[in-house]
């Protein structure tokens, strides 16, 4: 009988578990149903124990930077359009992504896909 043993952890992935364990301070946004409350299960790595979320739309709250990670970045469906491609035939195509829910974190911290992120416009030095 095979059985498989448990590759060890690397350091490398040590420190990526710690860091995305660390708490961030932040705003939950529930863009699909305003005031709503989104309950979620998530389990980061491979060995975790699996934890259960309850978060409420406009409440300032704290979870682990790997959560905030993951409901900026896998909150969204695809909007699908009709194109034409060069042989004239309709293919179905990604035209949008609708953002379901976000976490937009308080702290000076760089979170993947945060969407206040992308309306930072460049600040320059009065003369």
């Amino acid at each position: 009988m095979n059985v498989r043993k448990p590759t060890p952890i690397t350091s490398k992935q040590k420190y990526i578990r710690d860091k995305e364990r660390e708490l961030v301070k932040g705003i939950f946004r529930f863009h699909e149903v305003p005031g709503g409350t989104l309950v979620f299960d998530y389990k980061g790595h491979k060995g975790d124990p699996i934890q259960k979320y309850a978060l409420t739309d406009g409440v300032q709250c704290s979870v682990p930077l790997g959560v905030a990670r993951h409901l900026n970045k896998n909150g969204w469906y695809p909007v699908h359009k009709y194109s034409v491609d060069e042989t004239g035939k309709p293919v179905a195509i990604i035209g949008e992504k609708k953002q379901r829910y976000t976490f937009q974190s308080m702290e000076f911290l760089e979170i993947d896909n945060s969407g206040a992120a992308n309306s930072i416009a460049k600040v320059t030095p009065l003369k």
